[in-house]
């Protein structure tokens, strides 16, 4: 017989989702079940044996499906929180990871000192980098491409929301292909899967987030060889790059960049660790 309440509905998922191996499953049920009834959770709690309409029923219920098939709670929901704000993610975007937020902390510092900072992101996703950064840098100004148009479009919309869009521009390019001006810092999270370990993702990354956004080629480097080969350009003199990478890639990615007469800076702060320990964010430069 079906739930009929807030809390026998969330009891339910809880123990579905705990039969199925996931880990989460108490915080999951409660989040899918709040959003589906479209309640906070101080309302859950304070009418826990709230009567749950047949229209909200069924899409909890679809909600719950779509998590015991493997998807990703933020991909059900449409949002993912990234540095302490909430972000729109859609099928063409990336679902930013706090790992990535080691970029943006990276990319603070470097532009601690600099007055009217001028940002370019390269493959934008969502906009999580750079949007970040134009709103903990209120004098900043910043560019964002990416090959997708409708991620782009969802960027665009993340900037608006968050209040900076008068201050940033997206770019539909194949990386910096048609970009101009000379930029402060170059930030990136480029694909860097080998495209044989793809398969080996969890059902959550690989089946949800874009292929696009995943598959760095045979070596995992093709988008590090691709921003190399132009980066320099638009680099102003004594500015940086920061990229992400996977945590093998240290070595291969700076010997790309230093064929290209970009290196690690010589006082520290050339790998920035991510919260596991593991080298996540490269700084080059000129």
């Amino acid at each position: 017989m079906p739930a009929e309440t807030v809390e026998a509905l969330v009891i339910e998922f809880r123990s579905r989702l705990a039969r199925a191996g996931i880990a989460s499953a108490g915080l999951d049920a409660r989040v899918l079940v709040l959003e589906a009834l479209m309640l906070d959770r101080a309302a859950a709690i304070a009418e826990p044996k709230r009567k749950v309409e047949a229209a909200a029923l069924r899409r909890a219920r679809g909600h719950l499906e779509r998590r015991l098939a493997g998807e990703p709670v933020s991909r059900i929901l449409g949002r993912r929180e990234f540095y302490g704000r909430e972000f729109r993610i859609t099928p063409a975007t990336l679902d930013p990871r706090p790992d990535t937020e080691t970029v943006v902390e990276a990319a603070l510092r470097l532009l601690a000192g600099v007055a009217a900072p001028s940002i370019l992101d390269l493959g934008t996703g969502s906009g999580a980098i750079m949007v970040t950064l134009l709103c903990e840098i209120a004098a900043a100004r910043g560019v964002a491409t990416d090959c997708s148009a409708a991620a782009l479009e969802a960027a665009a919309d993340n900037a608006r929301r968050l209040g900076v869009a008068e201050r940033a521009e997206f770019v539909l390019a194949d990386w910096l292909e048609g970009v101009e001006g000379r930029f402060d810092l170059v930030a990136s999270n480029p694909p860097y899967i080998k495209s044989g370990d793809l398969d080996g993702l969890e059902i959550g990354v690989k089946d949800h987030d874009p292929l696009v956004a995943l598959d760095g080629g045979e070596e995992g480097v093709d988008a590090y060889r691709q921003i190399a080969a132009h980066v320099g350009r638009v680099l102003k003199p004594g500015g940086a790059v920061v990229l992400e990478i996977g945590n093998d890639q240290r070595a291969a990615v700076q010997a790309i960049f230093g064929a290209h007469g970009l290196f690690p800076p010589e006082m520290g702060g050339a790998v920035v660790k991510d919260l596991a320990g593991r080298d996540r964010v490269v700084v080059l430069s000129a």
